[in-house]
């Protein structure tokens, strides 16, 4: 049975009094002594004076008994009370009664007082003020020169500028970029790719309770992005998915097709991934919000028929459930039962299926053969989870066909855009998720799944065919015996020829132990293979389509390795400067001959970094395979590493408090990149200052993969023998116990914080009794309030005390003692990228080796040698 929509929607009771300044001072100008007390009673005894201004000033601040409204008196903002009698600054529509609230500015922090104050601070930010005129929410925004302002715009965006300065570019800061529980047009949902921002819907916590709720409207931009519909932040339960966007729609909401009203934008490029909608008449609102019961709902509103209507509601069906019908299972509401499974398909579980239980999906019937398999064409298709899909926008569906095919992997592939012909690429090498079929053309798109060529027929096949007459079967086998023939021939020359070109094929083999192994891997025809063999308990990987580079190409590029192009040196080997004929620039990773580390290191580099792919982990170019020689191509960073800028006096003043604040940002996505949104999730365990490389703006981008490990399904995390990093960024329980998870990367990020703050190297885990390392040093300084004197002097007075003070406080966050304790990246890019989100108190950080002694006793120094003196530690610092 459908979901039926809940109704109740955010109203608030309308105060029925507003009276406009010109309307007051019309009534000032009357002699009548009747009107001067008509006066008297509106500016003294109505509850809510709105005043035609849509603008505070510095000198002219809000308050409880005025509200804000826009230039068209489209939008009022002002103060509202809830259930609780808490009180609320908010913004809602003016003219449409009872009034609905859109936007909350300190839903987590109302006012207990029944008196409070909107004004600018000294420092040009926005604050509120209670009764007793404490801050009770306030903005933390960089402020230029001069006065600002804060102005309420017809289209309902709440925005801080410049005094003189109306151009939205200046903006410094908007509420359309804060958004609450509602959309309104011009909107957007999503992720800004240059500062980190992730903009999403959040849920009242009730229908008369602003705080934030159990439900969010989230964009995955992850694969193919679409955006979800999740519930509870820490368990994340999705509810609900509106499939990939198709160039005209979501794929999952047919409701979309055919809307002559609004219009549905989409953005995916180098700045944003996001969603918004236009109205198409001005007339007409419009606004998509999540209620507090779990309900994504969009209402419209004609001047007209001066009400609400429910225009769509989601999830509206049992289909639209997630994972409904389980892995390879297509939902169909207009069948009973509503799940099925594909041609070449059956249940999984067969008893739970005939009760019309079909969450445990299908599983294949038939089997397969990579040569003769071909794909069933599939209409109206809702695409199945798309994170973990490939994406290339420049391909069009026959080459992404062909490339399907080739891949014996691939599981299904359709179109990106299915605008005009269609174009673009999406492949999943990953068990379908999710899938939903609709009646007609109205919903979906085609998408193709790889079957058994015993399970295609012509009406269903995508680039496979089977012919049914007896003449096309004659002239088959045929064609058949003389191709044979043919092929045998050419084999044998083949074979022969292959003799003599051994030298071009080349094995690279894992050295570590079966705690350590996660894959083989072998050089065939230019393709990094993985062999069978897994130990990680990942499936096999699809090929990896590495360009190869020529030896002799690489020599000349680098003036044949000399010591003028080399960038670094490590464990490894060289890191050379590369420059080729057409002037591209690369950075050439040799491998020393006498450095069995570094066949471990390129085993894995090849292994994870060829399939990551995103702005702050550095891109791998190709390799070079040749005899005695094995090499690794990069992208040539300008700017070298951090540590090369951040521990050098001459230097560090050219790192300013902004481009260090960005260069956090931009390790914590490459990190949550690494942990929670690439196909795999990959453990780092050398993240440091020197594995931080820096492009020519200035951009970080995490390096060296040699001993990242690979965590496949649920594990959370992993135990080894052998202890591999660097002293002052291995967290304590790795060091001393070798486990390892994503938690001990958070550790090393919280040490890069710490450094990149003070400017200052932490030492290692050893201190002597009078000098604490700088984890211990910034400790105390924090707990004696004087934080803020470890800034790193060379950055100057230009910067934000309360974010470098929130940067320290999330580093401590991060370097707890307890793994359990420390944030994981999600919430850590959360708590960078908002300055509204309260922050928990740290607890004791993790600096040394032993427990402390008042909690677990004494610890003597012997004790602590004797245990670093069972660990087997590599030192790799300098790479």
């Amino acid at each position: 049975m459908a979901h039926q929509p809940n109704l109740q929607i955010n109203q608030i009771p309308q105060i029925p009094f507003h009276f406009n300044t010109q309307t007051i001072i019309t009534l000032s100008k009357m002699k009548n002594p009747q009107f001067q007390i008509i006066i008297f009673i509106l500016c003294f005894f109505s509850p809510v004076f709105s005043i035609t201004t849509d603008t505070i000033t510095p000198t002219k601040p809000l308050t409880i008994n005025q509200t804000l409204v826009s230039n068209q008196q489209v939008f009022e903002l002002g103060f509202f009370n809830s259930a609780n009698n808490k009180l609320y600054l908010g913004i809602w529509y003016k003219k449409i009664s009872p009034k609905t609230i859109v936007w909350v500015a300190n839903r987590d922090s109302p006012v207990s007082s029944s008196s409070g104050k909107l004004t600018i601070g000294d420092d040009g930010n926005l604050i509120l003020l209670n009764e007793a005129e404490t801050v009770v929410w306030k903005l933390n925004q960089a402020i230029p020169a001069g006065k600002t302002v804060a102005q309420l715009l017809d289209s309902g965006n709440f925005v801080l500028r410049p005094e003189n300065d109306e151009n939205p570019a200046n903006y410094i800061w908007e509420s359309f970029k804060n958004p609450t529980d509602t959309l309104l047009p011009g909107m957007k949902l999503g992720w800004d790719r240059k500062t980190g921002a992730n903009r999403f819907l959040q849920s009242w916590k009730t229908s008369s309770d602003p705080g934030s709720g159990d439900y969010s409207f989230k964009m995955n931009i992850d694969g193919f992005p679409e955006v979800f519909l999740w519930k509870n932040e820490t368990e994340m339960k999705t509810m609900y998915r509106s499939g990939p966007w198709n160039g005209k729609r979501f794929s999952g909401v047919p409701e979309m097709k055919g809307v002559s009203l609004i219009k549905f934008e989409f953005e995916d490029d180098d700045n944003e991934v996001s969603y918004s909608f236009e109205m198409m008449n001005t007339s007409v609102y419009s606004r998509l919000s999540v209620s507090s019961s779990g309900l994504l709902q969009r209402f419209t509103w004609v001047e007209s028929s001066q009400t609400w209507s429910l225009y769509w509601f989601a999830p509206r069906d049992q289909c639209d459930e997630y994972r409904k019908c389980g892995t390879f299972g297509v939902c169909d509401a207009n069948a009973s039962p509503i799940c099925k499974c594909m041609k070449g398909f059956r249940p999984k579980n067969q008893q739970a299926w005939d009760l019309r239980d079909g969450s445990n999906g299908c599983v294949r019937s038939s089997e397969m053969d990579c040569k003769s398999d071909g794909f069933l064409q599939l209409k109206n298709m809702k695409l199945p989870e798309s994170s973990k899909g490939y994406v290339d926008r420049s391909l069009s569906l026959s080459q992404c066909a062909d490339i399907c095919k080739r891949n014996c992997s691939c599981v299904a592939y359709g179109n990106t855009d299915i605008t005009g012909s269609g174009s673009g690429c999406v492949i999943w090498d990953v068990d379908l998720l999710d899938m939903r079929q609709y009646a007609d053309s109205e919903g979906g798109q085609d998408l193709y799944v790889r079957a058994a060529a015993s399970n295609l027929d012509g009406s269903s096949t995508a680039g496979t065919s089977k012919k049914g007459s007896d003449n096309n079967v004659i002239k088959i086998v045929s064609i058949t015996v003389a191709t044979c023939s043919i092929i045998t021939i050419l084999v044998t020359i083949f074979y022969l020829r292959r003799r003599k070109m051994r030298r071009s094929k080349y094995s690279i083999t894992d050295r570590r132990g079966p705690d350590e192994r996660s894959h083989d891997f072998m050089m065939s025809e230019g393709v990094f293979v993985p062999s069978k063999r897994d130990y990680s308990g990942e499936p096999p990987t699809d090929e990896l389509e590495l360009p190869l580079f020529d030896f002799t190409t690489l020599v000349t590029a680098t003036n044949n390795f000399s010591n003028a192009n080399k960038l670094g040196q490590g464990g490894f080997g060289c890191v050379y400067k590369g420059t080729f004929m057409d002037g591209h620039i690369v950075a050439v990773k040799r491998l020393s001959t006498t450095s069995g580390q570094g066949i471990e290191e390129l085993v894995n580099e090849v292994r994870l970094i060829a399939k990551l792919q995103h702005r702050n982990l550095v891109r791998l170019l190709g390799c070079c395979i040749e005899v005695e020689e094995k090499l690794l191509v990069y992208e040539y960073m300008e700017n070298k590493s951090l540590n090369m800028f951040l521990f050098d006096k001459a230097k560090s003043s050219s790192l300013d408090w902004q481009k260090r604040f960005d260069i956090i940002c931009g390790i914590a996505r490459g990190l949550l990149y690494l942990h929670q949104d690439s196909r795999f999730r990959i453990i780092h365990r050398d993240l440091k200052a020197s594995n931080i490389l820096l492009d020519k703006e200035m951009n970080p981008k995490i390096s060296d993969f040699g001993m990242a490990r690979i965590f496949g399904g649920d594990q959370t995390e992993a135990e080894t023998k052998k202890v591999v990093g660097t002293h002052g960024y291995m967290s304590p329980e790795y060091a001393m116990d070798g486990l390892f998870s994503t938690k001990s990367d958070v550790f090393s990020f919280g040490v890069l914080v710490l450094e990149i703050v003070s400017g200052k190297k932490n030492r290692g885990f050893y201190y002597s009794s009078n000098q604490l390392n700088l984890i211990g040093h910034i400790w105390n300084s924090w707990k004696e309030g004087n934080a803020l004197e470890l800034i790193d002097e060379s950055i100057g007075a230009d910067f934000s005390e309360d974010e470098v003070y929130r940067c320290i406080q999330i580093g401590l966050l991060c370097v707890q003692e307890h793994a359990e304790d420390r944030p994981n990246m999600s919430k850590v890019l959360l708590m960078l990228s908002s300055d509204v989100i309260n922050l928990p108190q740290p607890k004791y950080p993790g600096f040394g080796l032993g427990k402390r002694g008042s909690e677990k006793g004494s610890s003597s120094k012997q004790d602590e040698s004797s245990t670093i003196n069972e660990l087997t530690v590599t030192m790799l610092d300098g790479r």
